[in-house]
């Protein structure tokens, strides 16, 4: 996976959408040599959001911006993945160690990372950072491209590549040439991140399954964005069409049977007053193909989001931006880059997209039957040797398929800081 420096002439690069993804883009381009201007809708963007998991393949791409050190210290170790029926039977218990001592989860609330990221962006003399631009269009200028912002049609730019990373909900995607499939799943997750000042939940991210309709999450978050009490981030799996009458029937039913589900929550669940605190968060399906033209190009959700079954949004995110950018630094045109780029991420992305849509409808769906297999096979299937290192090693976001080699991270992995571990 390395990199060779830049022969060819510096590009002029416009980014839509300043997330994970872009970002992280931006912040290697500028690196390379390329001028770099980054469009972010919001005017003051903030770090919000809910609990991600940093994965060894993330945590590879942040290790080379550089960033891993400060990013581990307010994150919260995770060494395995638990689930288990409301009756106690493990469903599925993996352990990073099982493939490598080195590797491990970063569970954290997403504003660390994107305060992470945007102070590199503001201290990177390459990078013109430009928030409260909403862009709505491209628009073509010869061999360039410009973006038009929403609202008034003022064009900026031109440039000789634009990224478009402006999320699942892409606009520009829409308007493209490109190939598109665009699915809305009906179900999507409850969120809240609380406190966890007595650490009741560390080291592991645990899930309950009840059928194929009920989803309880616990994952440690690390010290969020701000303060330093350890954080839990807390998921419940719901109908897209049910949200609104669980915010009328109010919290306690729902707090009473979470606490059936994990007793030791009651803390957590204390913390919840109003439906309000709690977010909701709907899943998407997106395929592209390609995902280039031949001067631009979708990264992230906007290329790819996929249902979070497999935790590996921000993960691929990060992936996606050091891949295009050792395309464009070792390819001899722009052309060339933006087509080496798809053929590299294609099997990455492709197993990704491919066992998160086969495996979501085993834990959201409506489908009662696919519960009772899950509960009785994937326990035993993942104490099999074989089958058990497949399941990690797509748990750490480097997975290509059962039958080919991971992607080679492991040696660059950041070690745990004693803060951290």
């Amino acid at each position: 996976m390395g990199s060779t420096a830049a022969a060819r002439e510096a590009l002029d690069v416009g980014i839509i959408g300043s997330g994970t993804a872009g970002s992280a883009a931006a912040l290697l381009l500028a690196r390379s040599g390329h001028r770099v201007t980054l469009y972010e809708r919001v005017p003051e963007p903030e770090p919000i959001g809910a609990g991600i998991v940093l994965q060894p393949s993330g945590l590879y791409v942040l290790a080379r911006l550089g960033l891993a050190e400060e990013i581990i210290q307010r994150g919260a170790p995770i060494h395995r993945l638990l689930c288990q029926t409301a009756r106690g039977r493990t469903v599925v218990d993996l352990s990073y160690a099982s493939v490598s001592e080195s590797f491990y989860g970063l569970g954290m609330h997403r504003g660390v990372l994107f305060q992470s990221l945007h102070a590199a962006l503001k201290r990177e003399p390459g990078v013109s950072l430009r928030c409260g631009v909403d862009v709505e269009a491209l628009a073509s200028e010869g061999p360039l491209q410009s973006v038009v912002e929403a609202g008034t049609g003022v064009r900026h730019g031109p440039h000789s590549l634009i990224i478009v990373a402006d999320g699942a909900r892409s606009r520009l995607r829409e308007s493209s040439a490109l190939a598109t499939s665009v699915r809305t799943y009906p179900w999507g997750a409850l969120w809240f991140v609380g406190v966890d000042p007595e650490h009741r939940f560390r080291d592991e991210l645990y899930q309950v399954v009840d059928g194929t309709q009920r989803l309880f999450g616990l994952l440690p978050t690390g010290l969020g964005p701000e303060g330093n009490t350890q954080q839990v981030s807390l998921f419940w799996s719901i109908r897209c069409d049910q949200v609104d009458a669980w915010r009328r029937e109010g919290l306690e039913p729902w707090k009473q049977q979470l606490l059936r589900y994990v007793p030791r929550a009651d803390a957590l669940l204390a913390q919840l007053e109003q439906p309000e605190q709690v977010l909701f968060s709907q899943y998407m399906d997106v395929v592209m193909r390609p995902w280039h033209t031949s001067n631009v190009v979708y990264l992230g959700d906007a290329a790819h989001a996929m249902s979070p079954q497999l935790g590996q949004g921000c993960n691929l995110a990060l992936m996606d931006a050091l891949v295009l950018a050792e395309c464009i630094s070792e390819e001899d045109s722009l052309p060339e880059a933006l087509a080496a780029y798809d053929g590299r991420r294609r099997a990455h992305l492709g197993y990704y997209q491919f066992a998160t849509r086969w495996l979501t409808p085993f834990f959201q769906s409506d489908y009662t039957p696919l519960g009772w297999l899950r509960d009785v096979f994937m326990g035993p299937a993942c104490r099999l040797p074989w089958v058990g290192r497949q399941m990690v090693l797509s748990m750490c976001g480097i997975s290509l398929g059962p039958f080919s080699p991971p992607l080679p991270v492991g040696s660059d992995t950041p070690p745990l800081l004693a803060a951290g571990a």
